[in-house]
């Protein structure tokens, strides 16, 4: 039987954007791992009337409903109380809940005495429910049936989410299951997402299981595919042709599949081939020493970089030479092979990437448009040059620009086409 689920995020805070509503990625995930249809998320303030009024349409279209938040001691945790009024459960006090509770409370506050009498409300649970026990926390959570809906309550705080949901929630939903959705997705680089969706559309239009959908993300596209089987195994051997078909499409703009960033691609060749890399950066300011230093391991390959904002550091860190600088202006194809050629003496790296360009909001003193960008890839006999023009505000401009430098680093490793 299949599923379909509605979250409900219960919080003030969450309307007001002081917090991200994290848990409803965490638990949209893991339904769709156990195949249950996630089709509708909502947020609602600390308001019993709103509350209520949010749970009644979601029992109307889910068959699964799942909050988050507002199962704390304080008078605006109101989660249990509106949810057992909704189905015609009554709340009743948990003892083996309260003595967990005093427990925990003991064991995080050891010099702090007895429990403050608000926090056993928390132990009252609707009648006839499985109580959730938390381990990382004092609220626990609960799962019950009624009138053919399962409604499930997780606490708000992500470090208590996140847990309850894997140990607690995972394994009551695994008995209404039937099957499970499986994905895979593919990452391009080099092409945007209108191109893409245009070579594809006919395709996505009459595929049912698998499904293909594709995300834009910054300066690149992911294109996901997913199918319903009733293993995991079963479900991959479903979306293996179309993945192999959009691999041969698309070809070496495909950098990963299942992979988090260019630059990860980029650290696993680098110590894949035992080879190092360093950086010169104008216009990203870093930002490609940030990326690739944001990643674990990175130490092993990465041996440092400079950020030349000004001429005056071009020529004296990385030796460009000031008549280059003079002729040419600092961006152009020839000074960023110098930055590149520079680094990679400085550091003594194996490979070196440079970029210069105009991030804005204003053009430079040569008149270089906004969005022209020079990368470099220098390495042992050989250096390459990529022009780009990037289109949109400063930080989208930088951030395109340092892909497009691991871009060009990533084929020199694979192999491919510069």
């Amino acid at each position: 039987m299949s599923h379909t689920a509605e979250l409900i995020a219960v919080g003030t805070e969450l309307l007001l954007g002081s917090i991200a509503n994290t848990d409803a990625q965490t638990v949209s995930k893991a339904l769709s791992a156990l195949g249950i249809n996630v089709y509708f998320h909502t947020v609602v303030g600390d308001n019993p009337q709103r509350l209520r009024q949010a749970v009644e349409i979601a029992r109307g279209r889910a068959d699964v409903i799942i909050t988050t938040g507002g199962l704390g001691p304080t008078c605006d945790d109101l989660t249990k109380n509106v949810l057992a009024e909704c189905f015609g459960k009554k709340l009743v006090y948990n003892e083996e809940a309260a003595r967990r509770m005093e427990a925990y409370f003991r064991k995080l506050h050891p010099d702090s005495g007895k429990m403050t009498e608000n926090n056993y409300q928390q132990a009252y649970l609707p009648e006839g429910c499985v109580p959730f026990q938390n381990d990382w926390g004092t609220a626990p959570g609960c799962g019950f049936e009624a009138d053919g809906v399962h409604v499930l309550m997780l606490p708000g705080p992500p470090s208590e989410c996140g847990p309850m949901l894997q140990h607690r929630a995972v394994p009551y939903l695994s008995g209404l299951t039937d099957g499970v959705i499986a994905s895979r997705s593919l990452r391009l680089f080099g092409m945007g997402e209108s191109s893409v969706e245009a070579q594809l559309r006919e395709k996505m239009n009459s595929m049912r299981n698998p499904t293909l959908a594709p995300y834009a993300k910054e300066g690149e596209v992911e294109l996901r595919l997913t199918a319903r089987a009733e293993t995991e195994d079963a479900a991959l051997a479903l979306i293996a042709p179309a993945e192999r078909e959009l691999r041969e499409r698309f070809g070496p703009l495909v950098y990963g599949v299942d992979v988090p960033s260019l630059e990860a691609v980029c650290l696993t060749l680098l110590g894949e081939k035992a080879l190092t890399l360093s950086a010169a950066e104008s216009c990203t300011g870093g930002l490609l020493a940030k990326r690739v230093t944001d990643l674990p391991g990175a130490s092993r390959v990465f041996k440092g970089g400079v950020v030349s904002y000004t001429n005056e550091v071009k020529e004296k860190a990385l030796g460009v030479p000031a008549e280059l600088l003079a002729q040419y202006g600092a961006v152009s194809a020839p000074v960023a092979r110098a930055m590149a050629r520079g680094v990679r003496a400085l550091t003594g790296s194996d490979l070196a990437l440079s970029v210069t360009g105009v991030a804005g909001p204003d053009s430079d003193e040569r008149g270089n448009p906004v969005g022209l960008v020079y990368l470099a890839l220098a390495w042992e006999g050989g250096e390459h040059v990529r022009e780009i023009h990037a289109a949109g505000p400063r930080p989208r401009i930088r951030t395109v620009a340092a892909s497009h430098g691991f871009d060009l680093l990533r084929r020199q490793l694979a192999g491919l086409p510069l």
